[in-house]
């Protein structure tokens, strides 16, 4: 499943140091804008206890975990909506992502050059949503004066309704509000609006990269992230990034989660973001177990049962005739499908099934 999080921000605020932690891509990491000029794309793997302990307790020959991808893309620059930089370039690449993770400096270091040369994350946030709104405004208001007439004097339905969504749109930007922040009634509305392809109505994770000693508990920079978002529907991560490429470098996990230990935390911040990304992509898994594999499978929250069955082979989803579940609980209380079976824990689900975040599916299919 190709979704994608882009991972933005202005030159030299942690990204291509963030995404190289992230992956075993090298994107290059230096002190001025642009080193990254294409996008680098890692596939990363979700950290899942429940994975483990499903390998653990079927010993399979193979283990396929589940994974997300990231981008990291080139940083940008004010103007960017008009050029600047490498702003149309920029724009481009993010349009083809899913969801955004907005990387923001909140951390002091003179020996680390600003592109405006003074932290003020705030102020760095906002000149990406401008330039991002300008870039949604003209989409919405090409599109308005295509629609206008239509919705006025055509008499078509479709058309009033997409104008309405538009106008809606058009408001909320010209208050520079993402698109996101907009309420959609129904389904034909949402529809539409996913039609659009907005810059501002993807997801957003901001991840604000501290120092060392802001690890935790994060600082001041990071309180007055939370105070500008707080009404955006948006999430907030703290990352220490250099920290994070240091503990890349350990060999074994004794010594990440002993390095983990002194600055005080429990997991690492790349697991966390890695897990924040693909929940900002409305992402779930589900597991097949068995002695030949165990495997993590992606799905989008909300899917039914057929829908689940093709993401192993479309043949499972065109001949699907019902599936087996088990709950991943009553697996690990029981300790084998066989006991599962036998305590009558094993439900019967047919197509309109939504399939639950850490099931244990078997699809039963003729084709």
């Amino acid at each position: 499943m190709a979704l994608q999080c882009g991972i933005v921000g202005l030159p030299n605020v942690g990204k291509s140091t963030l995404f190289n932690c992230l992956s075993n891509a090298k994107a290059q990491s230096a002190n001025f804008p642009f080193c990254t000029i294409e996008p680098n794309v890692g596939v990363i793997t979700v950290p899942d206890d429940r994975l483990n302990k499903l390998v653990e307790m079927c010993n399979p020959r193979s283990v396929v975990p589940a994974t997300v991808e990231i981008v990291d893309i080139a940083g940008l620059v004010q103007g960017a909506s008009k050029g600047e930089g490498l702003g149309n370039k920029f724009l481009a690449n993010i349009r083809e992502t899913d969801a955004i993770l907005h990387v923001l400096r909140c951390f002091d270091d003179d020996n680390v050059t600003h592109v405006h040369n003074t932290v003020d994350p705030v102020r760095d946030k906002e000149i990406i949503d401008y330039e991002l709104q300008i870039k949604d405004l003209e989409t919405i208001e090409g599109r308005m004066a295509r629609t206008q007439k239509q919705a006025q004097t055509g008499g078509d339905k479709v058309a009033k309704m997409q104008y309405e969504v538009l106008k809606k749109f058009h408001d909320a930007l010209s208050q520079g509000l993402p698109a996101r922040t907009v309420e959609l009634e129904t389904p034909d509305e949402q529809k539409f609006a996913r039609e659009l392809f907005l810059l501002t109505s993807k997801p957003v994770m901001y991840v604000c990269n501290v120092d060392d000693a802001s690890a935790v508990n994060g600082n001041k920079y990071v309180d007055a992230v939370r105070e500008a978002v707080k009404d955006e529907n948006a999430g907030i991560l703290i990352v220490a990034a250099q920290t994070e490429s240091e503990i890349a470098e350990l060999d074994t996990f004794e010594e990440r989660k002993e390095f983990l230990a002194e600055i005080g935390l429990e997991e690492s911040g790349v697991a966390r973001l890695i897990r924040a990304a693909y929940a900002l992509l409305n992402l779930k898994t589900f597991f097949t177990a068995g002695s030949d594999e165990v495997r993590a499978w992606t799905f989008i929250n909300g899917s039914k049962a057929p829908k689940c069955a093709g993401v192993i082979h479309t043949d499972f989803e065109k001949g699907f005739i019902r599936a087996e579940v088990i709950k991943y609980d009553d697996y690990v209380t029981l300790g084998s499908e066989s006991a599962v079976r036998e305590a009558g824990k094993m439900a019967v689900e047919g197509k309109n099934y939504v399939v639950q975040d850490g099931d244990i599916m078997h699809f039963l299919f003729n084709v």
